[in-house]
């Protein structure tokens, strides 16, 4: 029997590859498909079924481009939605035949309606590994609040309730020594402060995850509930598309790729309402670039940044990005329902400087600069942009915070008049959030490289004695 994680940290997200005697089933697979299927032709197995725990919301599936290119079928739990692609809607306890294996479902519902749980009962008989999506993680439990956005008669108690109910009758009573893979890790906003670790045993969570511990049921929806915040808008409109369908990932991948030369690029942000979206390093970002672009690196949490400060999965986009790399910026995109980027600017930055088109910059000091600007003018103010959690558990005194993740409510507290100086944790959020700012007509704002971290080692200000967080939301 062969299990293997396919952990994206982008997403924090995990996927799963079983194999048996020749046959394989994926478990909550990514949008871009092939790697499943390249690894499945390696082991000479043939994909049979692809298990999906719950319609996500933070990430939009591949189940349907899975399914058609290897006539596997697509298992969900029990659900009375109605589907826009064909699926096998389980039955609890239902079982699966894998090789010599077997898949058990059980269905689990709290962090949404369908949720189900894996039990992989290995080729010996035994229960090995648990496949338990967002209804448990390690050190943490799925947020009951997301299906409430799409089922209007459904609010967070009830889902908070059958989570009680399906942790303690389903899962619980399983054996300690059962691997729990869960869809996610420290990063997610499935749930409010989950382990960085990816796997754990069931006995171990049974002693060290709160939800776990012995409480009533309105004890553990209050627990539940602590700490929790608005989910980014986007949720909803994967959820919407992981039920109803969406574009075949390779006809995206082929729309999004389309070369614009620097006339036809301007043309096109000018002429539609297409958000130029920078994906280059924050500090070159930061040296030069086309007016009224947002800076949203590659290199970090990409995709959860665009669902989380762009609320429209259809808005159209264009694409600025380090040449060779436009093909894994519009799969990331897509990962997260953003299928419509009109095109790339082809060659880049150079190309558009070559051509005399009009630049911008936005000014980005170090924090031995940050020290001496902030004794020359101590009017100029410290924007910590991190999450409220952050910056509750330690932050510089003084400093005023305006979470990047509720942008707009935090641009109403940016006075125009006045000189911020914008850190986040390490220089990756501030430089989105100074370039959206800027976007809309704010100049007076300053990045600071390498953000908190820099500025605590620097030892030239003083920072609040710190805070344990209870959540990290």
């Amino acid at each position: 029997m062969k299990i293997e994680q396919i952990y994206t940290g982008c997403l924090a997200q995990g996927a799963y590859y079983l194999e048996s005697n020749g046959e394989a089933a994926i478990i909550d697979p990514l949008r871009e498909v092939q790697p499943y299927i390249d690894k499945a032709e390696e082991d000479g197995a043939k994909i049979k079924y692809i298990f999906e725990t719950h319609f996500h919301a933070d990430f939009v599936s591949g189940h349907m481009d899975l399914a058609k290119k290897t006539n596997a079928s697509i298992v969900f739990g029990p659900t009375e939605m109605k589907l826009g692609f064909d699926a096998l809607v389980a039955q609890d306890s239902q079982e699966f035949i894998l090789g010599k294996s077997k898949i058990k479902v059980l269905h689990t519902p709290g962090h949404t309606m369908e949720s189900a749980v894996y039990l992989l009962i290995n080729e010996e008989g035994n229960p090995e590994a648990l496949f338990t999506g967002d209804t448990l993680f390690i050190g943490d439990v799925g947020r009951p609040d997301l299906a409430q956005k799409v089922v209007k008669d459904l609010t967070q108690e009830k889902l908070a309730g059958h989570l009680y109910d399906s942790l303690r009758n389903k899962i619980m009573p399983l054996p300690d020594d059962l691997i729990i893979y869960p869809a996610h890790g420290a990063g997610s906003a499935c749930g409010k402060n989950m382990s960085k670790d990816t796997s754990d045993t069931l006995g171990n969570q049974k002693k060290t995850n709160y939800a776990l511990q012995e409480m009533s049921k309105e004890e553990f929806v209050e627990k539940v509930w602590d700490g929790l915040t608005p989910p980014p808008a986007y949720f909803p409109q994967n959820v919407m598309m992981n039920i109803q369908g969406y574009d075949s990932i390779d006809d995206v991948l082929e729309r999004g790729q389309e070369a614009l030369n620097p006339e036809n690029f301007e043309y096109l942000a000018n002429q539609t309402g297409a958000i130029i979206l920078d994906t280059r390093d924050p500090e070159v970002f930061a040296k030069g670039f086309v007016p009224n672009a947002i800076n949203i690196g590659i290199d970090g949490s990409f995709a959860v940044w665009v669902g989380t400060l762009i609320p429209d999965v259809k808005q159209e986009l264009l694409i600025v990005a380090d040449e060779g790399r436009e093909e894994e910026v519009i799969t990331r995109l897509a990962r997260v329902g953003y299928d419509h980027a009109l095109g790339f600017l082809k060659g880049g930055m150079t190309a558009w400087e070559k051509a005399g088109k009009e630049i911008d910059t936005i000014p980005s000091i170090t924090v031995e600069e940050l020290s001496e600007l902030s004794k020359n003018a101590p009017e100029n103010i410290v924007l910590d942009v991190r999450k409220a959690s952050e910056h509750f558990s330690e932050h510089v005194i003084g400093s005023i915070n305006a979470p990047l993740d509720y942008i707009n409510d935090s641009m109403k507290t940016i006075d125009k008049d006045k000189t911020y100086m914008v850190h986040c944790a390490g220089g990756y959020r501030s430089m989105i959030f100074s370039s959206v700012l800027r976007a809309r007509g704010y100049d007076n704002l300053i990045n600071v490289k390498g953000g908190f971290a820099a500025i605590k080692s620097s030892e030239k200000f003083p920072v609040s004695e710190y805070a344990c967080p209870t959540t990290m939301l």
